[in-house]
């Protein structure tokens, strides 16, 4: 579902109203507890929740900061500037493209490699980027390329590069305009993916390219993990981490 400037009030409300729902449940809290922390009605709680309850903007900023997200969060993906987009984050070998694109095929939405369209864009290889302008070129395209993709305003699952989060504007940029999910592997297991796709870059320059993943890894863990969903690939293996995209994308609508 595309959200637009013609949404009615009612399905603006619905909206709203099941992402609270959502989010109370996520934290584990039951409606008396939010309703508390928020210092409105129980009744006027599960109204909200319902979809049958309108609301001030500053008793909503007041429920958002119970449920510990902005207001921003909660509107994510309504309004003008349309649809809801799955970003997929992770290193090199997380699955970004396999499971994205069986994600985009599950819900019917296309499949966007970000890396894809810069290289288009630039008539360019990622190579020959970095040879001429090194990771700042790169992100300079990147960040270029977002700009476009999400002026665009379409629902879309996108597989973006692992260097993303190096690039605190481009990273924040994505947080507020899409959800975002970090697949999540082993540095053994990025580097055994890799290999078995023919990807020799991990190994060139470095003796220890295992030693090497697992440095970036840990260096850009913490940015990652502000992702709004995180999922174990290996864990769940490609199905299961498809079915468990999907019914988060189905529940954050």
């Amino acid at each position: 579902m595309q959200y637009t400037a013609h949404m009615s009030q009612a399905q603006l409300l619905m909206t709203i109203g099941h992402r609270i729902r959502n989010r109370r449940k996520f934290l584990q809290l039951t409606q008396q507890n939010l309703a508390y922390e928020a210092n409105v009605s129980l009744r006027f709680l599960s109204q909200l929740e319902s979809g049958q309850g309108n609301i001030s903007v500053q008793r909503l900023a007041e429920v958002c900061a119970a449920l510990e997200i902005s207001l921003s969060e909660l509107f994510k993906g309504v309004g003008p500037h349309g649809g809801l987009v799955l970003a997929l984050v992770g290193l090199r070998g997380a699955g970004k493209s396999t499971i994205g694109q069986k994600v985009a095929s599950t819900l019917g939405l296309p499949f966007v490699e970000l890396d894809e369209r810069i290289t288009a864009s630039a008539n360019m290889t990622l190579s020959e980027i970095f040879d001429f302008g090194g990771a700042e070129y790169y992100h300079q395209l990147e960040g270029d390329m977002l700009t476009k993709l999400f002026s665009a305003s379409a629902s879309n699952v996108l597989a973006v590069g692992g260097s993303i989060v190096a690039s605190l504007q481009n990273w924040q940029f994505l947080r507020r305009s899409a959800c975002t999910i970090w697949l999540q592997a082993s540095p053994s297991e990025h580097l055994r993916r890799v290999q078995l796709q023919g990807d020799l870059r991990p190994m060139r320059g470095h003796s220890d390219a295992l030693g090497k993943i697992n440095q970036i890894l840990k260096a850009r863990e913490p940015l990652y993990n502000q992702a709004d969903f995180k999922i174990q690939t290996k864990e769940y293996g490609i199905d299961g981490c498809v079915t468990q995209i999907v019914d988060f994308y189905r529940k954050s609508l």
